[in-house]
């Protein structure tokens, strides 16, 4: 099986750009793995290691995959000016791979992912989406067959051809009948051969053509009707040598950066990426700290600060954007902050000022489109219908698909009485999309046709947010009455279940001035429950907030509201929200459990985190989630082994319900050297690993029997301890894990060279010795299932003194030393190309803290190695200071 990319690429990317490697021979090293003697990466046989590959650029439409031995494939068509994502993605065909395709697939793998991108080259390299912006595009995806290595393909043909000393073999692929269709070799505009074809799905085309000496160079294969138009054309690319292109490169601290622009194109990177550690804040705030006035800054932070519902402080960016950009010219080139003004004010119902912004926005072109839409739904919130439906034509004029704006005049051709002229207008509207759910809603408030409603609420499925997402768009423009109908559809389905659906309810209803009504519905809504209830939209906020004025006494709505504060990174909000729903409500354990979270990550209060999480569990001691976030904290706050296995005895129900508390329990035996419970524990249980958290269960694995084979070497049964780590080569199913070829076992050879020595076998012991002494001479730390640890250099010293090189022994030790102390003091932060991390991420790390772990324990095995056992003992028990639960 092989990849097919189009035959320009020769580059590619892995996630984010992070890395590069030339395509499809790698020749150097790529997701850790050597390709230095140059390999076809292109062939999934080649790949031993997880690998994703993105083609870097490319003027064909097509990218796919082919298995030879079928000689069938797969291939997807599309606009590559619209669809330039070409990626790969594979677990890598070895032992790591397979336990994937095992986890993956029923009984056919081996596991390939083939994707693509519109509007992407890269993952992640989203697109920006503006307001009402409609982006469209179209693809195929299609099987090939005959074809194999495709030079080029449309949604009807698939062509290739393969040239050898004196001859060329053709391979045309249809996706329909074609009949009278002329084939033809051309040389530099020379015909060399010519035939008439019928193509058929059916019957692949395939021929080989002999050819006079020279003949191949400039060779082009011409697919053409009989009237001479060509259908596809495909050639051999000039072989010439390409430049690969640089990696990305990490964003520099904002005090590093020298231009304002720099810092504006970093923030909005940041943003683009939805970057998970770095904060575009942090850069819009330094720019702004130059130059307070900066109109980019201002309005990306403004932008920034309003979708995280601080609409006050975002008017202010807002404003001083426009203060600067009207110092000379009250009509300005840049529109956006006159939007970006008008929303916000319209969310804190000043409906004067945001007319005004909204209008001077409109001046722009660019701002036209969304500027009158909420032009028309403030005409709407007046009662001025005549106007509205102006405005709204003009926002239809520069988007004629805005969905939205077609759903305002459908509803404001109803208002006015012009039923007729609705539906036709609906009818059109649907003729382009036929899911406009706000214009099907206004074809059944016009027709009351049972028929229109059952079709909606089939497409609406239940889902409570389809339901607010239409009924916020007829809110916006004051439409309460037709925003209530629609969410009492709902309460005969499962979304009339979900809180919001009720707090919005109460919300429209108390704006279209039913007061009381407005009221049950908010006591109506406090009594769901809460599951599953994460509030993410800003009128969320509104709804919310206002429905505490109302009902103060309201504990879910302050921990829905505190849940869209933390979401959003606003913290202290956050926080005072759910110190407020727990002094309402002190039984409800998950604003608790948040209160903790919150407390322990953001304000260091880490014993009231403590105390709040424990109540949390007392209050549901069925909740296993909660329970594993316990024990984490009991590690965090490094509570002993005995005790926190004691903890997890105590609730065998639930450590038998997820496979992280199960893998802890084992790793507690570990550490308390019961080892043998250890290793049946290991057996008992089918585990199932999360994509990028590998290596958990198997280091538990490795580890207890490799302690066991220790100790049958210290009582000279070289035999049983052969036997564990023989145990070690290969992993057993129930861990859902293989091996990688890259990651080195340094510290099993090693002992399998004791063994062998100890059995009198010296030819196996120096061979086990001598594959001991491979693998990386530099420490790191271990972040990563891909990672090795730093002791396998411990154990690479050990091997190169049991094979009598004392030397290169001692260099081992002492580089172990010298890492520790050059980086005990670092001051450490979070990769920037990190897309995810391996361990769980609920109590925050304390980066330096891990550091000095880290560094204590490369110095204690290198004093280890060098035979100072005092200073050995003295960094090992500051590790264990540290942290208890080391291993």
């Amino acid at each position: 099986y092989k990849s097919v990319f189009p035959p320009d690429v020769h580059a590619v990317f892995d996630h984010g750009k992070r890395d590069v490697s030339s395509f499809p021979i790698a020749t150097g090293t790529y997701y850790k793995q050597d390709y230095s003697e140059g390999v076809d990466i292109s062939r999934y046989a080649n790949i031993p290691v997880p690998t994703s590959y993105m083609a870097i650029q490319s003027a064909y439409d097509f990218v796919g995959g082919y298995n030879e031995q079928t000689e069938m494939g797969l291939l997807h068509v599309a606009n590559h000016h619209i669809s330039p994502g070409k990626k790969q993605w594979t677990w890598g065909n070895g032992d790591f791979g397979k336990a994937w395709e095992r986890n993956l697939t029923d009984e056919d793998g081996p596991y390939i992912e083939l994707m693509t991108g519109v509007y992407t080259d890269n993952q992640p390299d989203f697109a920006w989406l503006q307001p009402y912006e409609e982006k469209s595009w179209e693809q195929y995806f299609m099987p090939y067959a005959a074809v194999g290595n495709v030079k080029n393909a449309t949604k009807d043909l698939i062509a290739n051809f393969e040239t050898e000393e004196d001859s060329v073999t053709l391979a045309i692929y249809a996706t329909s009948k074609m009949q009278e269709i002329v084939v033809s070799l051309e040389n530099s505009g020379n015909i060399l051969w010519s035939d008439v074809v019928a193509l058929s799905p059916d019957t692949p085309f395939v021929k080989t053509v002999r050819l006079a000496s020279g003949q191949r160079v400039g060779l082009s294969l011409i697919i053409a009707e009989e009237d001479g138009r060509v259908l596809l054309r495909c050639s051999n690319p000039e072989q010439r040598e390409n430049a690969i292109p640089p990696a990305a490169e990490a964003a520099d601290d904002p005090k590093a950066i020298t231009l304002i622009e720099q810092l504006y194109l970093t923030g909005l990177h940041l943003e683009q990426y939805r970057h998970a550690t770095f904060n575009p804040i942090d850069y819009y705030e330094e720019a702004l700290s130059r130059d307070p006035g900066d109109v980019r800054c201002n309005n990306a932070l403004g932008l920034l600060l309003m979708k995280r519902g601080q609409f006050k402080e975002a008017q202010t960016c807002f404003e001083k954007a426009i203060k600067t950009l009207t110092q000379r010219n009250p009509n300005p080139y840049e529109g956006e902050p006159y939007y970006n003004l008008g929303y916000c004010l319209k969310l804190q119902s000043d409906l004067e000022g945001a007319y005004d912004a909204f209008f001077k926005s409109a001046w722009n072109a660019a701002w036209k489109d969304p500027s009158y839409l909420s032009i028309a739904q403030i005409d709407c919130l007046r009662g001025e219908w005549q106007a509205a439906l102006e405005h709204v034509e003009q926002s239809l004029v520069r988007n004629w698909h805005n969905h939205k704006a077609r759903q305002l005049k459908a509803s404001l051709l109803r208002k006015k009485g012009n039923s007729v002229a609705a539906l036709q207008w609906i009818a059109a509207s649907l003729e382009i999309d036929r899911l406009n759910m706000g214009c099907l809603f206004e074809k059944f408030l016009i027709t009351k046709d049972e028929d229109v409603k059952r079709i909606m609420m089939e497409v609406l499925q239940e889902n409570p947010h389809s339901y607010l997402e239409y009924a916020l768009d007829f809110s916006a423009a004051g439409l309460y009455e037709e925003a209530i109908e629609l969410l009492q559809w709902s309460m005969a389905t499962g979304a009339g279940r979900y809180p919001i659906i009720h707090y919005a309810l109460g919300y429209f209803l108390s704006k279209n001035g039913k007061e009381e009504e407005s009221k049950n519905r908010y006591h109506q809504a406090f009594a769901l429950s809460p599951d599953r209830c994460f509030p993410n939209r800003l009128e969320e906020v509104l709804i919310l907030q206002h429905a505490l004025t109302v009902h103060p006494g309201d504990s879910k709505a302050l921990y829905y509201l505190g849940n869209f504060w933390y979401a959003k990174r606003q913290y202290a909000e956050a926080i005072e929200c759910w110190e407020k729903s727990v002094a309402l409500n002190k039984k409800f354990p998950t604003v608790l459990r948040n209160l903790s979270l919150a407390y322990y990550n953001k304000v260091d209060r880490k014993s009231e985190a403590l105390q709040l999480l424990e109540r949390a569990f007392k209050l549901d001691e069925t909740d296993s989630r909660i329970f594993m976030e316990l024990d984490q904290l009991y590690k965090k706050l490094n509570y002993p082994p005995a005790e926190r296995l004691a903890f997890l005895e105590a609730h065998m129900d639930l450590v038998e319900e997820r496979d992280d508390l199960f893998v802890e329990r084992i790793a507690l035996y570990n550490q308390l050297s019961r080892y043998e419970i250890a290793r049946e524990l290991c057996a008992s249980r089918k585990f199932h690993p999360w994509e990028g958290g590998e290596g958990k269960i198997t280091f538990q694995y490795t580890h207890c029997r490799l302690q066991l084979a220790k100790r049958a070497i210290d009582s000279q049964d070289f035999t049983l301890a052969l036997q564990y780590l023989k145990e070690t080569d290969e992993y057993p199913y129930n861990l859902g894990e293989g091996k990688l070829s890259t990651v080195n076992e340094n510290d099993v050879d090693y002992y399998k060279g004791v063994c062998y020595r100890g059995m009198n076998d010296e030819a196996n012991a120096v061979k086990w010795f001598t594959k001991a002494t491979k693998g990386s001479e530099e420490p790191k730390q271990v972040f990563y299932y891909n990672d090795e640890n730093p002791d396998k250099i411990y154990y690479q010293g050990l091997a190169w003194r049991a094979l009598g090189f004392e030397e290169k022994a001692l260099e081992r030790f002492h580089t172990l030393i010298a890492h520790g102390e050059k980086h005990l003091n670092d001051k450490c932060t979070i990769d920037y190309f990190a897309v995810s991390l391996p361990d769980l991420a609920i109590w925050e790390e304390d980066l330096n803290k891990r550091n000095q772990i880290h560094c204590y324990y490369v110095m204690a095995l290198g004093y280890s190695g060098v035979g100072n056992l005092e200073l050995a003992e003295k960094f090992m028990k500051n590790v264990k200071k540290l942290d208890v639960n080391h291993q």
